[in-house]
């Protein structure tokens, strides 16, 4: 190994070591950089100096790792998964750091990147919502994300089950290379859900996942607001497709708007718990969308320019027949049973059915519990 590799491997010993022990967050870490200038100098001030800085329990807690096997053992395995080609770990002290993730007040001091970093200085939107989404949640997120990323923006989300999947989904599907980011709230070499496996395999071929968690950390539930920080701050805005009252995206919401981005947030049945969360950041000043263009607009009209409005029929849908249109109408925007289909359209059951058939094979209708249907309006 060359003194130039020596030299890089031991200043990332002194990060890792900075950046592992318990207790050890963002902020602490900031004022110990702030203080001495370099993991590698904090190391060198001494117990007591440190203290002065941290307090002494702190302090204790820094320099136990130094020995702590359990810790060591740890940073020598993610020096071993740093051998591989598309892992990486960027710094403060790195050109790659993501320059918006310097806005927050507690930017982490490093980030475990698998996949091209190069993404995080893209322009890039934050897409978050439910992770119980509707089918109609799912399609809209799909939609929205592929129209931003045509548009050149790359997107942000948190690769759990629901809106934020089906955002990552969306952005892969465009034709462009403005891929995707998944932020998520485990070590690097974990995916959770596990379900979502194949999916962050391709994100990593046209985007990168990125986590400030060391190497094994599990996913608990302290972890996701911290990853919902850096969500919010690496998009110029934030779109809430669908959130209940209580739901995690209405933190990475706040999070955004307290750093100054545009928030915007989909609306949706006056019913519907999964936008009772939508409906009140719009009360609050979210920007109602209600499609991605309407997005485009707010932000720039060289990002529209950019993009191709698509423009969609009454039904919602370029493919939808003209037969169609009648049972259609009678659904309307809310879910509906069969025999309200056939109330409603003045249809016989054995046409409503057959036609229901026809759409829903078409995506333009989904299937419900209950033998309810509803339709699927594309952004």
């Amino acid at each position: 190994m060359s003194p130039s590799a020596n030299s890089a491997t031991d200043d990332l010993r002194a990060w890792l070591n900075l950046t592992l022990p318990a207790g050890i967050g963002p902020r602490t870490q900031q004022q110990l950089l702030s203080a001495f200038g370099h993991p590698a100098a904090v190391m060198d001030a001494g117990l007591s100096a440190i203290a002065g800085v941290i307090g002494i329990k702190l302090a204790q807690s820094l320099f136990d790792g130094l020995t702590l096997e359990a810790q060591q053992s740890v940073l020598e395995q993610t020096l071993t998964w740093l051998e591989a080609p598309d892992h990486r770990i960027i710094t403060l002290a790195d050109k790659e750091y993501p320059q918006r993730l310097l806005e927050s007040a507690d930017p982490p001091s490093l980030l475990y990147v698998n996949g091209d970093p190069a993404y995080l200085n893209h322009p890039a939107i934050g897409i978050v919502g439910s992770r119980n989404a509707t089918p109609q949640g799912l399609e809209n997120a799909r939609a929205f994300s592929k129209v931003l990323a045509d548009a050149g923006f790359s997107i942000v989300s948190g690769l759990a089950l629901g809106i934020d999947a089906a955002a990552h989904e969306g952005a892969l599907r465009s034709d462009t290379r403005s891929g995707t980011i998944a932020v998520i709230g485990t070590g690097i070499d974990r995916v959770y859900p596990a379900s979502n496996k194949k999916l962050a395999h391709l994100i990593t071929g046209n985007g990168c996942i990125i986590s400030e968690f060391p190497l094994g950390t599990a996913a608990t539930a302290s972890n996701f607001p911290r990853r919902n920080r850096l969500i919010a701050g690496l998009g110029q805005a934030c779109l809430v497709v669908e959130a209940a009252p209580a739901s995690g995206s209405l933190i990475t919401a706040r999070l955004a708007g307290e750093l100054g981005r545009d928030i915007f947030a989909i609306p949706g049945s006056i019913h519907a718990p999964q936008y009772k969360g939508c409906h009140a950041l719009i009360k609050q000043g979210a920007k109602l969308v209600e499609c991605a263009q309407d997005i485009l607009e707010e932000l720039g009209p060289q990002v529209v320019a950019a993009t191709s409005a698509t423009t969609n029929d009454e039904t919602g849908t370029a493919e939808t027949r003209p037969e169609h249109a009648a049972l259609l109408r009678a659904l309307g925007h809310e879910p509906a049973t069969l025999d309200q289909l056939i109330a409603r359209s003045t249809l016989t059951a054995d046409v409503v059915l057959a036609m229901l058939t026809e759409l829903t094979l078409d995506g333009v209708v989904t299937n419900l519990p209950g033998g309810r249907y509803q339709r699927l309006i594309r952004a």
